[in-house]
This record gives structure tokens, sequence and C-alpha cells, in this order.
């Protein structure tokens, strides 16, 4: 009988590592397979796990299948170098299936993120439209039911203090975001999620209600990674994190989670100019428990992104009741409020920048101003840097369509004053939009227009 080799002498290793027997690591294999919807794994039995071991190759996604299934009975991820199959792993489009595990989905994601040229192809990737299309009821139902079943008894045991710790993380990581942009601390961000926390939960917990808030923490990490990406225009990589950040909350049955990330998802198409999407995912995150289940100043952040959903579909005055419904939601909102920490950065400023851009977007020029005056006013602009600058950039852009050109220049100079040291792509657009509106008065020898424009131009070849 023909020995291993070195490769396939990893897979017979872990294999062991696990306690199983060959036809144990098929059928486990075709779980993952059936979860997945990769049916052409469903006749995998012991003699093709043998054959791994002697040497053959598996197909197509069989190696990441493979993983999984291994890392659900070890309570821990193994990757595919660990086994020693570097087969085919999941396409971008797999990733963003619904139907495609959480954990491997996550798992993926970070191979991705540690290997260059991976990480290179999805950035560039296309974002997808067709992975906006959101699963029916059952769906969510089934993944409440699966969340139920995680966990292993060879796992790492999970406590109250290892949930407590990624809450802590998510909340530092996201003061960084809102000082410093998307830009900063992404990877780290990523490391965090993929390495530790992708061990807690696969490892064991004392009761549902433990499991659940450490999927709930690992959502708002995903989600964060995805936040992360879109504010540095990388949309692809955004929506996978959302993607995994959507399963995370489901399967933690959190409707409330799900909605935040529902909503982050709405504003990114919103951004794009998908508005039809836009609000499909918007008016899914208002939708039901995800509403009602969620504290005040979440319901407010929620249907203000309803809003301008609606005002960039044309709806007018239904986006006018969704504003005027935000702001009573807000007004409801106490320090005694048992409020998740995600909505931390969400206040009057936050509600009335949201309401400019929907304002501005059906045309209400003056509203618009005034509500980003307003925003501008309110918020604490060391703290919310990168929000700061990108509300005095469309403050700016809103003065010029009104013919104030040297009202905008002041304004804007204060934008790019704030712009110091944030990396973000939305801050890198507001200056690419500066330069455009500015482009037919630079001949004009407007000293305060000349400024604008090399310093804008100055900050845009930090990113080059």
């Amino acid at each position: 009988m023909p020995q291993p080799g070195p490769g396939n002498a990893k897979l017979a290793a872990v294999i062991a590592e696990a306690g199983m027997s060959h036809a144990e690591v098929a059928r486990a294999l075709v779980r993952v397979a059936q979860e997945s919807n990769a049916n052409e794994f469903v006749g995998v039995g012991r003699s093709h796990v043998s054959h791994w071991i002697a040497g053959s190759k598996p197909s197509g996604r069989a190696p990441v299948l493979l993983c999984e299934a291994l890392s659900r009975k070890l309570g821990r991820v193994v990757t595919l170098d660990e086994i020693g199959l570097p087969g085919q792993p999941l396409s971008s489009a797999d990733m963003l299936g619904w139907q495609v595990d959480t954990l491997s989905a996550l798992t993926e994601l970070g191979r991705v993120d540690v290997d260059a040229e991976r990480r290179r192809v999805l950035s560039t990737a296309a974002y997808s439209l067709a992975a906006l299309a959101l699963p029916s009821d059952r769906w969510w139902t089934h993944m409440a039911e699966r969340g139920q079943t995680r966990g292993a008894a060879a796992g790492r045991h999970v406590s109250k203090g290892d949930v407590e710790a990624v809450i802590d993380m998510v909340s530092l990581f996201s003061r960084v975001d809102q000082r410093r942009g998307g830009g900063h601390a992404r990877s780290a961000v990523v490391q965090y999620l993929t390495s530790d926390v992708a061990t807690y939960l696969r490892g064991r917990y004392a009761d549902e209600n433990l499991r659940r808030d450490m999927f709930t923490a690992a959502s708002e990490l995903a989600y964060l990674a995805g936040w992360m990406a879109f504010d540095n225009g990388e949309h692809n990589v955004g929506q996978h994190y959302f993607n995994v950040a959507v399963k995370l909350a489901a399967e933690a049955d959190n409707p409330a989670m799900a909605g935040h990330v529902l909503r982050a998802m709405a504003h990114q198409a919103v951004d794009l100019g998908h508005h039809k999407h836009a609000l499909d995912l918007a008016a899914a995150s208002v939708d039901g428990k995800r509403y009602e289940s969620a504290s005040p100043r979440e319901r407010a952040l929620l249907g203000v992104v309803y809003a301008r959903a609606l005002a960039v579909n044309g709806e007018k005055q239904r986006s006018a009741r969704a504003l005027l419904r935000a702001e009573d939601d807000l007004s409801s909102a106490s320090q005694g409020d048992d409020e998740p920490g995600r909505v931390f950065f969400f206040a009057e400023a936050s509600l009335a920048h949201e309401t400019a851009c929907a304002l501005r977007d059906t045309g209400d020029l003056a509203g618009a101003a005034r509500h980003f005056r307003r925003s501008v006013r309110t918020r604490k602009a060391s703290a919310f840097t990168r929000t700061h600058a990108v509300t005095l950039g469309y403050m700016g852009a809103v003065q010029a369509r009104q013919g104030e050109i040297e009202e905008a220049c002041g304004t804007w100079s204060r934008a790019l004053d704030a712009m110091d040291g944030v990396r973000s792509g939305r801050t890198r657009q507001v200056a690419v939009d500066m330069r455009a509106i500015l482009a037919p008065y630079t001949r004009r020898n407007i000293r305060a227009v000349r400024d604008i424009d090399t310093r804008a131009k100055s900050y845009l070849a930090t990113f080059a």
C-alpha cells in the first residue's frame, strides 16, 4: 500500500486528532455540503476520504467543506494548509450565497485576507446586486435553529468574560473608525475576527444565552469590518463582511442586530446608486421584530436610513413621514435605555446629517443646508472626525448648488482641515467632488477657489 505523502500525512494527522473514522469524516462533510447547497458532494463516502489520505486530490469546494467538517468536530479553525489540501477555495460569489455555512464563509474570508493576491482580486471584484436579494422567512428560522446546534465538546470553553472582551474590542475599533476612517486598522479588525473570535464561535458554551451573546458580538465585529471596507471604498469586500454579519445575527436570533446590518447594506446601496435595492434592504431593516426589538436610538438610525432610501426613490412624502418618526424615536431615547454599544455614535448630529442628505435628494436645498449646519454645530468633531469632514463636504456642495461659491469654499476649507489624518473613501470622494464642482471657476483667478482646488488635489495625492 503506498505511503501518503507529506500533505496527505497532514490530513491523516488532523483526522486522528479529531478521533474520527473515514466514514464519520465523510458523513460530516456531507452535512456541511447539504447546508452549503453543494449538492455535488452529497455522495461522498469513506472511500473518498481514504483516497485523499492516500494521495488523490479532492475536487472543487471539497477541501473547504472538509475543513469546516473537521473544524466543527475539533472546535477550532482548521485551514487548508493544515490538512495539506490546497484545493479550489470558495469563489467571491460562493461566499455571498445565503446557503453557505456562516463559519465556512468567515474562515474563507480570513484566508483571503492573508493572501495578498486573493485579497487584491476580492477588493477589485464587482459589487454583487444578486447578493442583495434577501432570503425567505424560512431561512431566518433555519439559521436560528442552526445556531442552537453550534459548539463542540472538544472546543474551547467560552466564558462571559470572553464575550465582554469581544465587545470591548468592537468599541475600541469603532472609535478608531469614527475618528480616522475605514482606511485605518481594518486589517487588525479582520485578524481578530477570523482568528480569536472564529475560535470562540466554535467553542463550548455554558448556556444558550451566552452563545447568542457571543454570536451577536461577532456579528457586530463583522459588521464593523464591512463598514470600514465600505467607508474606504472597498465595496465588494464590505459586502462580504456585511453578509457574514447578517448570518451571525441570524444564528444569534437577534433581529435588531440583523436590522442594523441591513441598514448598513441599504446605506451602501444608496451611495452606489442602486436605489431600488437600497429601498428593499432599508424596508427589511425596519420590518417586524427588527424594528420592534431595537432600542429607541437604534430605531431612529434604522428609520432615518429608510427615509433616505425613500428619498432617492422619489418617495418624498413617505420620506418626510419616516424622518418625523426617526426624530420621535431619537427623542424618546434616554441614558437609562438598555441599548447596545453599536449605536454610541448616533445622536442629534447624525440624525441631522442623514436628514439633510434625504432633503438634498428630494431637491430641498435650503432644508438640507439648514440640517447640515445643525449637524456641524452639534457634533463632537474630535471624536467623530471622519463624519464631521464628510458633513462639511456635503454642506459645501449644497452651498455651491445654491450659487454661494465663496461660502462653499469657506466650508470646504474647514472640511479639508478635518480630513488631516483621515483615510476614508468618503472623504476622498468629497475632495474629488470639490474639484469637479470648482472646475468651471478655476480660470477666473478667484483665490478661494484656487486654494481649495490645490488643497483637495494635495489630499487626494496621499491616496496615490
